[in-house]
């Protein structure tokens, strides 16, 4: 496989349709609510509301899945390994599959514990619960789909997997509306929409992602098993901690009281979405790095670090300013509660340097997922779990809301650092001859 040069061009070309498939990935939610709030009562938005974000943040922990992936692919690519590269796919495929399945079959158990620490009534967590038993049979399509997904990115097939997502968003919303509004089946037919979306997006996946999936004579190699399992592993610690991290952001504006929650949660809003859109320079900076590691070519390597590096940076400065200058008029236009509105605005020149301030750590993250170096990723997101956690009690007793805040902007500090530690170890292990051998 001809590794093509890299240029600023083509990190765009690959990192518009990533960016756009985000959005459309982030869109479901969104979805599933508006068609409940349109032809549902506050009980059934209620409750799809809790269903969402319980099921978004089950699934978000699985995806280490997508991120090991796209190093593994990238890596054999840069190596000129075929037979690697589909191999990679397909175990991939089987471990999506299997978890998939687990999820299936520990649904109830999983279901008591997430809805357990709700102080939502009786009615709401019943009919989240049926959104739930609909939805959750679809956890092996959106699992298997991890595994497509980061075939794609690693091969540097972004367009396609924008039509993959338009595709299973497509679905989505038409079936949540005929669910709906046409059959009047509540929160179970939101549910059940969505399962249905994923299946078919994994039908158009495994289509697209077809040429790999031709006899691998080395699909269970114990050694690529091994570095599969090991890079799993502590990107799914990693996951888990910075999952950790942010329901600890949530907790301390609760802690002050209701309007400092949902204001926090208003930019929070705001940091989701640039978060979305860099994280296509990420992926791409998966993609080259993994194959210039794979390849063990270091000026590739530099090259793919600076130049996405340089156009997230000043995408990200972008965005800032627009969030300072725009924020407030969005926030207005949105915002009904006198008092969550005021404190908005109070903060969003806080959150509006999250986009520029974060960029070092998504990019960092990108370079490590690339080069699939799982312990880096892992012992960096545990220290600044701690660190954040240390920061922010401290500050929030001396200075509120404010204290929370600058906690939450050093946290993504920490990370770097953390991160950026682990830099001269990835260089060094770019050398010698291709592998696609991990070193965690």
């Amino acid at each position: 496989m001809a590794l093509q040069p890299l240029t600023r061009s083509k990190v765009i070309r690959l990192a518009v349709p990533v960016m756009l498939a985000q959005a459309a990935t982030a869109s479901t939610g969104v979805v599933d609510t508006a068609v409940m709030g349109l032809h549902g009562t506050e009980v059934d938005i209620g409750a799809v509301g809790i269903a969402v974000v319980t099921m978004t943040f089950l699934y978000w922990a699985f995806g280490f899945l997508r991120m090991s992936t796209t190093g593994l692919v990238a890596q054999a690519a840069g190596a000129d390994q075929h037979d690697e590269v589909s191999a990679t796919l397909q175990r991939a495929l089987l471990t999506g599959a299997a978890l998939g399945l687990a999820i299936l079959l520990l649904s109830p158990l999983l279901k008591h514990l997430v809805f357990q620490p709700f102080a939502a009534t009786n009615e709401v967590k019943n009919l989240a619960g049926s959104y739930w038993n609909a939805r959750i049979w679809g956890a092996p399509a959106l699992l298997i789909s991890y595994a497509i997904t980061g075939w794609l990115l690693g091969m540097g097939k972004t367009g396609q997997l924008l039509v993959v997502q338009i595709i299973m968003n497509g679905v989505n919303c038409g079936l949540d509306i005929w669910f709906v509004a046409g059959l009047d089946l509540g929160p179970a037919g939101i549910g059940a929409g969505t399962a249905i979306g994923e299946w078919v997006s994994v039908i158009v996946g495994l289509y697209m992602v077809r040429s790999g999936l031709g006899r691998s004579p080395a699909l269970f190699d114990k050694a690529k098993l091994i570095a599969l399992f090991t890079a799993n592993r502590d990107i799914l610690i990693r996951t888990l901690a910075l999952l950790f991290v942010f329901a600890w952001f949530v907790n301390s504006g609760a802690s002050i009281d209701t309007a400092t929650l949902a204001g926090n949660e208003v930019l929070l809003q705001f940091v989701t979405v640039s978060a979305f859109v860099l994280d296509g320079y990420a992926f791409v900076a998966e993609k080259e790095i993994g194959e210039a590691y794979g390849a063990r070519d270091k000026h590739r390597l530099y090259r793919a670090m600076r130049l996405t590096t340089e156009i997230a940076l000043v995408s990200g400065l972008m965005i800032s300013v627009v969030y300072y200058l725009a924020g407030g008029w969005l926030i207005d236009t949105f915002v009904r509660d006198a008092d969550v509105k005021q404190i908005a605005l109070a903060f969003l020149p806080y959150c509006a340097v999250v986009p520029l301030i974060g960029v070092p750590c998504w990019q960092l993250d990108g370079f490590f997922l690339g080069a699939t170096r799982g312990k880096a990723l892992r012992n960096a997101a545990v220290i600044t779990t701690a660190l954040y956690v240390a920061t922010d009690l401290a500050f929030r007793q001396l200075f509120g809301n404010t204290g929370v805040w600058v906690a939450f902007l050093l946290m993504y500090v920490y990370r770097a650092f953390a991160l950026g530690a682990y830099l001269p170890g990835l260089f060094a292990s770019a050398t010698g001859k291709p592998q696609t051998q991990t070193k965690s």
